[in-house]
């Protein structure tokens, strides 16, 4: 509780009665002490007299509700004055109630409990929703499955994401586009402290430049042309969460110096704005570009790219990791059939040995894009299409003697050795496959595949 009167004894008082009814109290003695505590330690509700020297109570109530980071506090007016219209103006000020001096204890404690019970059920249903939020974000992420496979690199990539989410450190996400930095983001955020918190996004490519700080930072009715009410921007929403930055490499360089100020102070001001707000945001930028040569050519600041870089995971594009393609194939398979309405039984042979060798410049976003095309234009329950004939140039020729049994073998043996040679089974070689048990073993006794000793 922020108790606050000009008069110690008052305090005094007030802090017996409420610390024996097991409330730990702070004290102001003028409006302007009082702003600046509640603006700090964030009471759960103020007990404000309205006869003060200086800035008075009603004055302080004003303040305090027009602020945002204390509006949302109850304030109980406690005063000597009886008159109705007093009464009136503290409710038009934001108040919740008034006790009338001089007060019986009894009375005080029980308004002070209905009004903390209203604020505590107030922020546990809030709380309740931004666990919804965070968990529907997660589910989000392991339903596009882009971080699925079992490589020696994204093992890697999960390793530093287990290190680093625990921590309140910036976080730098390179790799190629649609290698899936934004899944990376989401696991730092579901693995960390702030997971009960909002995870915002904010795609930097797709702004305007004219809208980059608006919407970055918020703006003020009035600050330009078409902001006809009050914002708030990315910072304000993830506030006690996390910040996804993607594409960061894309800010203008006005937006990169304000950018930097946010990280090195935590305040920052809206557009047209003159009061500072402060923000605990933790951090998660993402890009495709190699932002040491930005900085190097002169597009992006070094002193920002310093303060991103604290803790970077680059991603590995798709084929320097091809022993996750057939898991991801069956991944975007069954999902992707389940949303199309399509019955799929197997992945044809060809269709696994082409995806087995091709490079992927588009990476997991292409492979699902593939798998989706394929869907729709496969006969029957076998998925057997060929790869769109504009990537078919990025087929890799097979070596020399190489044949299409060759291919299907090699493959064959990689989803084995991946498996650990188990064929059924949920998690076994025949479901990443696409094929029925009976039929994974008839081929391996035709291609002379067995179990190593």
């Amino acid at each position: 509780m922020l108790i606050v009167d000009d008069q110690p004894l008052n305090i005094d008082l007030l802090e017996q009665e409420l610390a024996a009814a097991g409330y730990r109290t702070i004290a102001a003695r003028s409006g302007e002490q009082a702003i600046a505590l509640a603006r700090r330690e964030a009471p759960e509700l103020i007990l404000l007299d309205v006869m003060m020297p200086g800035v008075d109570g009603y004055e302080t109530c004003a303040r305090l509700k027009a602020d945002e980071t204390t509006r949302a506090i109850p304030v109980i007016f406690l005063t000597a004055l009886k008159e109705t219209f007093e009464k009136v103006r503290a409710f038009e000020l934001g108040a919740v109630d008034y006790v009338t001096k001089p007060f019986e204890a009894e009375e005080l404690l029980a308004r002070v409990g209905v009004h903390v019970a209203l604020r505590r059920e107030i922020e546990a249903h809030r709380r309740s929703r931004a666990t919804i939020r965070a968990l529907v974000d997660q589910a989000h992420g392991d339903a596009e499955g882009e971080l699925l496979g079992r490589s020696a690199a994204l093992a890697h990539v999960r390793e530093q994401i287990a290190q680093v989410a625990g921590t309140d450190s910036t976080v730098l996400i390179t790799g190629e586009t649609g290698t899936g930095k934004e899944l990376v983001a989401r696991a730092v955020h579901a693995q960390s402290g702030r997971r009960n918190r909002p995870l915002v996004k904010l795609n930097c490519a797709a702004l305007p430049r004219e809208l980059v700080e608006s919407e970055l930072f918020g703006h003020e009715k009035g600050a330009f042309t078409g902001a006809l009410a009050q914002r708030r921007g990315r910072f304000e929403l993830a506030d006690g969460g996390t910040l996804l930055l993607d594409e960061v490499g894309e800010l203008p360089l006005e937006a990169q110096a304000k950018l930097l100020r946010v990280l090195q102070e935590r305040e920052f001001e809206r557009v047209g704005g003159t009061r500072s707000l402060r923000v605990d945001v933790r951090l998660v930028a993402a890009t495709n570009r190699d932002l040491k040569a930005e900085v190097d050519a002169g597009r992006f600041r070094a002193d920002l790219y310093y303060r991103l870089n604290v803790f970077p995971i680059a991603l590995p594009p798709l084929r320097e990791r091809r022993e996750d393609i057939a898991a991801l194939l069956d991944h975007a398979v069954r999902r992707l059939a389940r949303r199309l309405g399509r019955e799929v039984t197997g992945i044809a042979p060809s269709f696994l040995a082409a995806a087995a060798v091709y490079d992927w410049p588009g990476n997991v976003r292409e492979l699902e894009n593939v798998v989706e095309r394929a869907l729709i234009v496969s006969q029957g329950g076998l998925l057997d299409a060929p790869l769109p004939a504009a990537r078919s140039a990025s087929l890799r020729a097979p070596p020399d003697g190489d044949t299409l049994e060759s291919i299907e073998r090699a493959h064959l043996l990689r989803v084995l050795e991946g498996k650990h040679w188990v064929i059924e089974g949920p998690d076994g070689a025949a479901r990443a496959l696409g094929l029925n048990p009976s039929t994974l073993r008839g081929r391996l006794r035709r291609l002379g595949i067995g179990k190593p000793r």
